[in-house]
């Protein structure tokens, strides 16, 4: 026979995966990560780079129940800083958002009512396209996370580790997506 707390466990662990199950239905692709490689608009216009400095578009689907706002990031790994490079942060997205448009970042494009972009590694606010040293690839990453309040407690001047750390504390899932880029 089958103890009742065994049972009981089991019924409150299944009640739990419907919300892991939608969790993993969260997704996200951009057109212009769609090929593996960052493409020449998105590189940088400065340092030494001759791109078009054009935030990616985003979109995501299938967020997490319970999703209040959310958290879109794009991050080099590789950058030679010792903690990487944030290129692009943006927080407070409304719930009901599921893109941003090509050049949200870049002042080409606007962002959704009460988004707010924090300073990337530049020390400002706004997309900062890749621009790696000569030499092996970076891998670009664009992360989305859906969050379960509706602002992210956090300054406008609130560094990129800051909103990482915070958000983190908040995330109901994340989605990524990620592209190679060298010079």
């Amino acid at each position: 026979m089958i103890p009742s707390r065994f049972i009981a466990a089991l019924a409150a662990t299944l009640a739990l995966c419907p919300a892991a199950g939608r969790a993993a239905d969260f997704t996200a692709t951009s057109k212009a990560f769609a090929s593996g490689t960052v493409q020449p608009a998105q590189f940088s216009a400065i340092m030494g780079c001759t791109g078009g400095n054009l935030s990616p578009d985003i979109q995501w689907s299938d967020p997490p129940e319970g999703t209040k706002s959310f958290v879109v990031t794009v991050y080099d790994k590789d950058a030679p800083t010792g903690s990487g490079w944030w290129h692009w942060i943006v927080i407070d997205l409304p719930a009901d958002t599921a893109a941003l448009a090509e050049g949200a970042g870049s002042g080409r494009a606007d962002l959704p009512k009460g988004a707010r972009m924090t300073p990337t590694d530049m020390g400002a606010p706004g997309f900062l396209g890749a621009c790696p040293p000569e030499g092996p690839e970076h891998d670009y990453t664009i992360t989305v996370k859906a969050l379960g309040i509706d602002r992210l407690p956090v300054p406008d001047d609130a560094t990129p580790a800051m909103v990482g750390f915070v958000s983190n504390m908040n995330a109901l899932a994340t989605a990524t997506i990620s592209a190679k880029g060298r010079r």
